[in-house]
């Protein structure tokens, strides 16, 4: 007799796996662990940080958006991204949408003022599983608070 996984069972496993995307997302960005970001993002990626910058959505190659980040995170002492109260909804066979609200502490001492900056709301994903893979093709954060010192990302 040969068993077969529930769709439960597999919707459970997809799900642990798109929010194990996020996880590792914000790990990695924590840790500067550049090459390992690729395996999580789609080639290109709809980026949204209007709320943190203005502007419009952006279509991005991955390497661009990792490029940046690295650009933003390296001079900066440590940051702390915490992701909680995951949601993940099926949009498709192939597509999906997930949530989590976040926390993220930047830090970098300073003699021009406060050494934290600190954001906290929500992360947009969209998900695909072109070729079988599931992997983030969106993000878009959404802020709602932030404290301390926005300026330590330009201080150099």
């Amino acid at each position: 007799m040969t068993s077969v996984e529930s769709p439960v069972k597999v919707e459970l496993a997809v799900r642990q796996h798109l929010v194990d995307l996020t996880v590792r997302m914000a790990w990695y960005l924590d840790h500067q662990q550049w090459d390992l970001m690729p395996t999580l993002f789609t080639p290109e990626v709809s980026l949204d940080y209007t709320s943190l910058n203005g502007g419009e959505v952006t279509a991005v190659s991955r390497d661009v958006m990792i490029g940046k980040w690295r650009e933003n995170r390296t001079p900066l002492d440590a940051t702390q991204h915490l992701l909680s109260n995951h949601l993940v909804t099926f949009t498709g066979d192939e597509s999906a949408h997930g949530t989590a609200m976040f926390q993220a502490t930047h830090r970098k001492a300073n003699d021009q003022g406060g050494p934290l900056w600190t954001l906290g709301g929500e992360y947009h994903y969209t998900f695909s599983a072109g070729g079988g893979t599931w992997l983030i093709g969106g993000l878009a954060m959404n802020i709602l608070w932030a404290d301390g010192n926005r300026n330590i990302r330009d201080l150099r």
